[in-house]
């Protein structure tokens, strides 16, 4: 059965008492890149110990989220160094936090036209593991596009040319194959926001069968280049159904009971959530760990692994403007909407 996070009152920056609930487990964000854009935001909303939240279907559900019981950040971004200067207040709230941090190289293409330049990432993705370890910087390569010109070779050429210079600095590489066509938001934004697109070259950036395995068959031959260097690396999908276990490739947990334990095993909160308890001794000696509890997060994609969370981000908030990105309408609407974004207010946006 999933947990459910403990309910608590708070009282809101206006004096109302409310109801809330406290997560252990903060998701920062899928929705947006807090990151990157709303640092400062996320630490004064740390200091008033909540922040409130609407469901992106139903702006009048808003829910509020006590960070009374909070133990670990997941961070999402793609420029994580206005943050990086924020960590030693999570450190002295004895709050953890690992960085989901995804690095493309779509420079040639403008897919990501607001990101810092790819060589400034390369180095703040070094600095970052420096910083806090390379096993709690993750890269992720995501999402995989293809055009007529940017070819499965293409990306493998880069994705090369990139993990030769990450692949120190962290244990694992994640992609995901790009799902344009479910988007209706994306496609909108392909053909609105870049002169490369037309309706019929959209389809392009869908993966066949054949090119999955073609790229899979690639980062591959890659591996054993890369552990040389880092014994340990790994190559991972981000909620794709594909089985590539032929090629040494895994299925991902972004949110990672099996991360969280061997990076934190020290929290009492964090190991209680996952069920991590004394081995009990059987009467003939043997070692059995006790059952642990189902905690799959079900709001996600069916083929997704993470366990639960809780995301504490807004659609519409986020400044790169990522062509693919399905979580902003337009560049107009973000545009309208962090003019207006206060650093005080409850929640990041309250439109």
């Amino acid at each position: 059965m999933v947990q459910v996070w403990k309910k608590v009152v708070i009282k809101t920056d206006g004096g109302e008492l409310v109801d809330s609930i406290a997560p252990i487990i903060i998701s920062a964000s899928r929705s947006t890149d807090i990151p990157a854009f709303h640092s400062e935001w996320l630490i004064n909303r740390l200091k008033r110990g909540y922040v409130s939240w609407a469901n992106p279907f139903n702006r009048a559900n808003v829910q509020y989220i006590s960070f009374r019981e909070a133990r670990l950040f997941v961070f999402w971004t793609k420029n994580p160094k206005p943050m990086m200067q924020h960590l030693n207040y999570f450190d002295e709230l004895g709050l953890h936090y690992y960085f989901q941090y995804t690095l493309n190289d779509y420079e040639n293409e403008g897919f990501e036209p607001n990101v810092p330049p790819l060589a400034k990432r390369v180095e703040t993705f070094i600095n970052l593991s420096k910083l806090i370890g390379k096993e709690k910087v993750i890269w992720r390569f995501d999402p995989l596009l293809l055009t007529e010109q940017l070819t499965v070779r293409e990306l493998l050429k880069r994705i090369w040319e990139l993990g030769n210079q990450l692949v120190s600095c962290t244990d694992k590489l994640v992609f995901s194959f790009a799902d344009v066509i479910s988007y209706q938001k994306v496609q909108q934004n392909l053909i609105r926001e870049t002169n490369f697109y037309t309706k019929s070259d959209i389809h392009l950036a869908e993966f066949t069968m054949e090119q999955k395995n073609e790229f899979a068959d690639g980062v591959h031959k890659i591996l054993p280049e890369w552990r040389k260097i880092n014994p340990g690396f790994r190559i991972t999908t981000c909620a794709e159904d594909i089985d590539l276990e032929k090629y040494e490739i895994d299925h991902n947990k972004c949110i990672d009971n099996e991360l969280i334990e061997r990076l934190f095993p020290n929290d009492r909160s964090l190991m209680e959530l996952l069920g991590v308890k004394p081995k009990v001794q059987l009467l003939f000696g043997e070692d059995v760990q006790e059952k642990k509890p189902n905690l799959k997060d079900k709001g996600q994609r069916k083929a997704c692994g993470c366990m639960i969370s809780k995301d504490i981000g807004s659609y519409n908030t986020c400044n790169h403007l990522c062509v693919y990105c399905y979580a902003n309408t337009s560049p107009s609407v973000v545009k309208k909407n962090l003019q207006v974004l206060s650093p005080d207010s409850e929640s990041i946006s309250n439109n």
